[in-house]
């Protein structure tokens, strides 16, 4: 028992003694030691809580958050064993940059365990709404969110270093400024893409007017994709046109299916005067109720427009399910209407003039 008495006195001399080497050998065997110990403690602990959240199927992100989080401590003791050593040798000096070096460090596992969490809200929140906006917003804070975090923790680090971060932050202000100006078109762009994403005129699907499609082609088309530089529009005749955004946002957008997919469509037909308006009228009605794609109510309409100068212009309104059908629908009653006026006899008028040659004898 004396002997075992004497030999914790001893270890307590050792511990005691602050500027003998033997201490201070012994109190770093002891740190190592207990922050060993500590650490595969902890990883055990969360090995089984892992297993068990497992079993639960409460997460589907296990083995990605419990990496972060074993990560996350092993840093944190390294920190304060570290911080305790570096005390211990008196090497003090060293003490805060050792500090800004975990700061960097530690940015690793705060990087992941955020785009951990915006995955989670990308599955809970973007892949459940019928718009496909937020996930161009969440795949834009993915991108940049390691940008984000490293940014921080480099000013952090570089603060506590002593190091002044005001001059750098001027200077990248003034940097940016220049650049600005040096890409105005590209920054207007960028500017007018964040607005797109946030005004929401159109979004992926949408068929909206294209104003910029080569002459003799489809003048609409739908929405395919929507970049922070540009957006890109597959017209019905399968040509993509790429727009810039700064182009799009001083321009009227006309989006045919925005609220739903169904449209009015009004076609133009003429007939002479001498033709029965009622029969040309039903005609046209009958032609409409054909059409399977046609709206049943509110049905068909004709009304007369116009008394022109060689025919009565009537126009045929009828409402469809799908804006895309929308040229369909045009050409097949245009085409219908065509041969029922042959065989009912109506006319489709076009403009007449008669010559009268007059000879005179001189």
């Amino acid at each position: 028992m004396e002997t075992w008495h004497t030999i914790f006195n001893k270890l307590t001399e050792l511990l005691d003694a602050k500027t003998t080497w033997p201490g201070i050998f012994v109190k770093t065997l002891i740190v190592l030691a207990v922050t060993f110990t500590v650490w595969v403690i902890i990883k055990k602990v969360l090995s089984v809580v892992a297993k068990r959240i497992k079993k639960l199927n409460l997460f589907d992100i296990n083995d990605e958050l419990f990496f972060i989080i074993r990560k996350s401590v092993r840093y944190f003791l390294i920190l304060i064993a570290g911080t305790y050593l570096i005390r211990l040798f008196g090497i003090t000096f060293l003490e805060k940059a050792f500090h800004a070096l975990l700061i960097i460090l530690i940015a690793a596992p705060v990087k992941n365990f955020l785009i951990i969490t915006l995955s989670y809200l990308e599955s809970s929140i973007a892949e459940k709404t019928e718009t496909k906006v937020d996930n161009i917003i969440f795949d834009l804070l993915n991108k940049f969110a390691g940008v984000i975090v490293y940014a921080f923790a480099i000013v952090l680090a570089l603060d506590l270093l002593g190091i002044n971060v005001m001059p750098f932050i001027a200077g990248a202000g003034i940097l940016g400024v220049a650049i600005g100006f040096a890409a105005k078109d590209t920054l207007s762009n960028l500017i007018a893409g964040v607005l797109l994403i946030i005004d929401r005129p159109f979004e992926i699907g949408d068929r909206i007017e294209v104003w910029s499609a080569p002459a003799g082609s489809s003048t609409w088309g739908d929405v395919i994709d929507i970049g922070l530089r540009a957006t890109k529009i597959k017209t019905t005749d399968n040509i993509v046109i790429i727009i810039p955004n700064n182009e799009i946002m001083t321009r009227d957008i006309v989006n045919y299916t925005i609220i739903s997919s169904k449209i009015r469509v009004r076609i133009n037909i003429g007939i002479a005067y001498e033709s029965d308006l009622e029969t040309a009228k039903a005609a046209i009605l009958r032609i409409a109720e054909t059409v399977t794609w046609v709206v049943k109510n509110p049905g068909p309409k004709v009304v007369v427009r116009n008394f022109g100068e060689s025919s009565v212009d009537l126009q045929l309104r009828v409402w469809i399910h799908d804006a895309r059908k929308r040229m369909d629908t045009i050409s097949m009653i245009t085409d219908k209407v065509k041969g029922e006026f042959d065989k009912s006899g109506i006319e489709i008028p076009y403009p007449k003039r008669n010559i009268t040659i007059i000879q005179k004898n001189i």
